[in-house]
């Protein structure tokens, strides 16, 4: 059972920002700070990447455990308890979503890297990680 009225459910989830997310910026800044130029949110490419990466032919995505079901992780597992059909349906779709978007950019050559929100509590693995694609140093 939700604990918001269905009014109060819609608006809380009209707030759910779809870019400029606080793990978006904080990957921005990482890449940044590596001394990297990058574009966000290029809407001529599918997906509309979060950080591309023209000069590395790169694009990165930073998508959250829960949305994206992130497997293995806590907050990726999770399924609310409330309308279970229909949460079940729009996790599909989004992984699905998720899948033929990488497949269309790697058609085109660019190289993806998806960086997943539990993935922000520890920078220097994902500062190492990231360094090791692009093949510079962190």
């Amino acid at each position: 059972m939700d604990v918001f009225t269905p009014e109060k459910r819609s608006e809380v989830m009209s707030k759910v920002k779809g870019r400029d997310t606080r793990p978006e910026k904080a990957v921005r800044s990482l890449i940044h700070r590596m001394g990297l130029r990058f574009r966000k949110n290029v809407s001529s490419l599918p997906g509309s990447p979060d950080v591309v990466l023209p000069g590395c032919g790169m694009v990165v995505f930073v998508h959250g455990c829960f949305w994206h079901r992130h497997r293995g992780c806590a907050a990726g597992a999770r399924v609310p308890k409330s309308n279970i059909r229909f949460w079940s349906r729009k996790f599909a779709r989004n992984v699905a979503r998720d899948a033929r978007t990488r497949k269309e950019l790697e058609g085109m050559g660019w190289r993806v890297v998806v960086v997943w929100e539990c993935e922000l509590k520890d920078m220097e693995s994902l500062a190492a990680r990231l360094a090791g694609k692009l093949e510079v140093s962190p």
